[in-house]
């Protein structure tokens, strides 16, 4: 049976941010001051690629990664990922690699690095099962369509789902669904909750095949 839920869906990282501190505003405006200028913009991409060389073997240079484990970074919102990166920084989210390497970057590295990833394309995998993909897309429309777009491009505040690694979501899904450390966001939490494993199944495998 579908579940028909008018809140967020999954993540690469976290969601709403009612229930954690976002980034600072002035960071966000930033982010879009820059992108709006194309001079700064391509400096920040330039920058961000060099700042970036130490996460190629696990996100790729492009931020595709070459591991259905590791998520993409290509595509996210900058301000998401400026986010998400603070979170790694402060302790909200926590990876024994992740929270270390975060913590050595310079504040503009961290900038232009996520501006950098979110300059480029992602580049979405084919559906390895076609009916299990159908129920994902069925599943994708009534529970994470509201928050995360028809598309799945998300924003500012929420992940960009869409050519999201399978094995990546799959097992983001189930650390929600558990309450770990990795994933403790009460509202992720809620949702994951009510999904079985099917469910969880279906997902992983539509959203990597959206565009």
């Amino acid at each position: 049976m579908m579940i028909r839920l008018a809140v967020v869906c999954l993540v690469s990282a976290s969601s709403l941010t009612t229930a954690l501190p976002a980034v600072a505003a002035d960071s966000a405006e930033r982010v879009r001051q820059v992108i709006a200028s194309a001079p700064d913009y391509d400096k920040a991409r330039q920058a961000g690629r060099k700042a970036a060389f130490f996460c190629v073997n696990c996100h790729g240079e492009d931020g595709n990664s070459s591991y259905d484990y590791i998520p993409n970074l290509a595509g996210q919102n900058a301000v998401y990922l400026m986010n998400q990166i603070g979170k790694f920084a402060d302790g909200r989210r926590q990876d024994e690699f992740m929270s270390g390497l975060i913590k050595v970057l310079k504040p503009e590295d961290r900038f232009n690095m996520a501006i950098y990833y979110s300059s480029q394309s992602v580049k979405p995998s084919p559906a390895g099962n076609a009916v299990l993909a159908a129920r994902g897309q069925q599943l994708y429309a009534g529970v994470c369509k509201s928050c995360h777009g028809a598309q799945g491009y998300g924003g500012e505040k929420i992940a960009r789902l869409a050519g999201q690694q399978p094995v990546y979501l799959k097992q983001s899904l189930e650390q929600y669904r558990k309450g770990t450390k990795q994933r403790s966001d009460p509202v992720m939490g809620s949702i994951a909750r009510r999904l079985k494993d099917e469910d969880i199944a279906a997902l992983a495998a539509y959203i990597p095949t959206m565009k």
